[in-house]
């Protein structure tokens, strides 16, 4: 799943459900677009999650982007999360994760600049199934990095053609950054 790729690296709360519950054991690709503080990008993502046991998960991704003005983007986040029904279609879930960034920027004669950025995320939100095959999810995460710190709200779906495999599109808003994307997702805990 694409997410904010800098300042807002907020891992979704997003998954395959059935009669057995949320699946927390997936793999998953997405490709998006990103408007950071008016400047246009775009970029790829892979993540992954794995549960631990019924409440607990850990998970982690890796996302790239190019954007206008020869800036390149990398963000790597790794965390555990806690997962809690709430009714037979509702999941809250929680999340803790170490979050990198990098961004390079290349000026023609001068070579490139970077810099790297380093903290953490918190997470809360809710995973659903609106029907059989459709989930709705939505969340807020705070990320505090070296340079500062952001709040951020996330919400996508997920079309479940069966337990394994599924598709939807996702968006993240925070000051700077708005990030909208399309993913899919393979299953395999269930």
């Amino acid at each position: 799943m694409w997410r904010s790729v800098m300042f807002l690296a907020a891992f979704s709360v997003s998954g395959a459900a059935y009669a057995e519950g949320f699946d927390y054991s997936f793999v998953e690709g997405s490709y998006g677009q990103v408007d950071f503080d008016g400047v246009d990008g775009d970029g790829m993502g892979i993540g992954g999650s794995f549960a631990l046991t019924d409440s607990f998960h850990v998970f982690g991704g890796y996302e790239t982007g190019d954007f206008d003005g020869g800036v390149d983007l990398n963000a790597l986040e790794l965390g555990v999360g806690y997962n809690m029904p709430v009714t037979d279609v509702v999941d809250f879930v929680a999340s803790l994760s170490y979050v990198s960034a990098e961004a390079e920027v290349t000026v023609p004669g001068l070579g490139s600049i970077s810099a790297d950025e380093n903290g953490y995320g918190l997470g809360v939100g809710l995973r659903g199934m609106a029907t059989p095959q459709l989930e709705l999810n939505g969340g807020i995460e705070y990320v505090d990095l070296d340079s500062g710190s952001d709040t951020g709200f996330g919400a996508g779906f997920l079309y479940h053609f069966s337990e394994s495999l599924a598709v939807g599109l996702s968006g993240d808003w925070a000051d700077d950054v708005n990030t909208y994307a399309l993913n899919g997702r393979f299953s395999f805990g269930q």
